[in-house]
């Protein structure tokens, strides 16, 4: 594109305008009324729309769109946003769509050629979906493929801010299905015990149901197949309960993996128990691109207390519970088994207002210069990971990506450098075995010479002092320096000695004769002086390092 040429009338010089390829054009984010049935959540919401309109974008939302979930139009407008009335303008007029369901192939047909959809896809799940998207050229960004080992990509996470959502909505189903307390009181008309409440599966939705009915006052258990999780349901204020068998399973990703059949045995016998003694299970587990894993049998819910409740939060999936109708709250052998799907629209509020503020981090992502211009870098682990086609060419699934290099081990120190040749290395080096030879043979002959020439009180004297030295260095210096300050007070004992010999020096035995020279006596008591520092110094510093870890 070349550029054009204009006369200016007030100059009468030709003024060159931009080619017009130069020019970026403001790009609009169309948020749609969500048409799944059931579903009241909306893609973004007003606090959100003045964020994305900082970052350069426009936005429209079909009127009506955030009305379940308790936003009206009014407060869109208030926002900065445009309301447009009906779909096919809404999909038409945006560059961008913010969707939450899996659009139906009317929406795709709606959508502009070319497009940015934005939203959960579950491309595995919809393979027809992605070829109509292709035939449209559109660019698609999956939420649900966001690669969530990637630490930078939590923010963008709605997949979990969705599941505490769900956990924590499974829980009050639950406490409206049950017909007692959660909480243990003691009334006038007498005690109510605390409701015993397992739940199958301690990932993100099973934690937030754990932290919950903990909340509640329940008596919370909790069981996962990977093991790392056991702390994280103790945390919560939960109990694990292990299978009595050994087996990993953590599956990457954040999901669990299928477990071998003597695993899965082991659960079950577990799972009986517990659906005899609780009085609520609430199960979350399920593995992408499977259906979900049978945990509840009918025989346990037949063995369950009349009155007690199942909450099955992978009822959309078929469930976890064999008696599960997907969508409904049945009642079988005296217990409910609640399986709706929409738990996450039953907090249609909350749950809006988490997903599009993951909408908009994922946006700043995609928008860094915040000139309202997206553009789907290909060379950025967590965009490409979202990606599922870009511009009619199918992406998915997109390679593993780049995790950082774990930190390296820490080398072991390598002897130092010699130096003039003489052959003064490192500490830890050992000592070849001729040189230890000749210093113990030049320490024998001088020894031999003190011996010979000294008196023999001398010669006791300072065998007592090298074995000192000795021990000495055994006890503190060939010691890690981490452990000095505790073993500060160990060696108060060899303190001790050394004050003793020093009060023996000072004052002689009753009977003596000789009384010891006044050199000896004032080095005996710089002696104790010394060592007495040395004794309360040790206590004192020991004392103050051992009030470091008291509350």
């Amino acid at each position: 594109m070349q550029a054009s040429a204009t006369i200016d009338g007030s100059s009468g010089q030709a003024v060159v305008a931009p080619p017009q390829d130069a020019v970026k054009t403001v790009q609009r984010i169309g948020v749609p009324k969500e048409v799944f049935p059931g579903e009241k959540r909306v893609a973004t919401v007003p606090e959100v729309v003045e964020k994305l309109i900082k970052l350069g974008f426009t936005v429209s939302v079909e009127s009506g769109a955030g009305d379940a979930a308790n936003f009206s139009d009014d407060t869109y407008r208030e926002a900065g946003a445009q309301i447009v009335d009906g779909a096919a303008a809404l999909w038409a007029g945006s560059d961008i769509v913010f969707k939450v369901a899996v659009p139906t192939a009317a929406e795709v047909g709606l959508m502009r050629e070319g497009g940015i959809l934005i939203g959960f896809i579950w491309p595995a799940q919809n393979p027809e979906l992605m070829q109509q998207l292709t035939a449209k050229k559109a660019t698609v960004l999956a939420i649900d493929a966001l690669p969530r080992m990637l630490s930078r990509a939590q923010k963008m996470d709605a997949l979990t801010s969705q599941a505490g959502v769900s956990g924590y909505r499974a829980v009050v189903e639950a406490a409206n299905a049950f017909g007692r307390f959660f909480a243990g009181q003691i009334t006038a008309a007498g005690k109510v015990q605390p409701a015993k409440v397992f739940v199958a599966g301690a990932g993100v939705a099973g934690l937030a149901a754990i932290g919950t009915a903990v909340g509640l006052g329940a008596i919370v258990r909790a069981n996962d197949t990977r093991a790392e999780v056991a702390d994280q349901v103790i945390s919560m204020g939960g109990e694990f309960v292990k299978v009595d068998f050994e087996e990993e399973g953590g599956g990457g990703g954040g999901y669990a993996k299928v477990m071998s059949e003597g695993f899965q045995q082991a659960q079950r016998d577990m799972y009986a128990k517990q659906a005899r003694e609780v009085d609520i299970i609430i199960t979350t587990a399920l593995i992408p691109g499977k259906p979900a894993p049978r945990l509840i049998t009918a025989e346990m819910v037949k063995s369950m207390k009349p009155g007690s409740v199942i909450v099955d939060m992978a009822a959309e999936r078929g469930g976890n519970c064999e008696l599960t109708v997907p969508g409904e709250a049945v009642v079988k052998h005296g217990v409910t088994i609640v399986g709706y799907t929409d738990l996450t629209s039953r907090l249609a509020k909350q749950s809006s207002t988490l997903y599009a503020t993951n909408l908009f981090r994922l946006a700043e992502e995609l928008c860094k210069t915040k000139d309202g211009v997206v553009n789907v870098n290909m060379d950025d682990d967590a965009i490409r990971g979202l990606t599922v086609t870009k511009e009619g060419r199918i992406t998915w699934p997109a390679p593993a990506p780049t995790l950082p290099a774990a930190a390296p081990a820490k080398p072991v120190a390598a002897p130092a450098a010699k130096k003039g040749g003489h052959g003064h290395g490192a500490a830890s080096e050992p000592m070849a075995g001729s040189k230890l030879a000749i210093m113990f043979g030049v320490a024998a002959a001088l020894f031999w010479l003190v011996g010979a020439s000294a008196p023999p009180a001398f010669l006791s004297h300072f065998t007592v002092f090298v074995l000192a030295c000795f021990v000495g260095y055994m006890v503190v210096w060939n010691v890690k320096p981490a452990l000095h300050t505790p073993l500060m007070s160990v060696t108060n004992a060899i303190s001790s000695i050394i004050a003793i010999g020093a009060l023996v020096q000072i004052s002689p035995m009753s009977g003596a004769v000789d009384r010891p020279n006044e050199l000896i006596t004032w080095v005996a008591g710089a002696g104790i002086v010394l060592t007495a520092i040395n004794m309360f110094g040790g206590f004192a510093v020991t004392q103050r390092m051992l009030a470091m870890f008291r509350k």
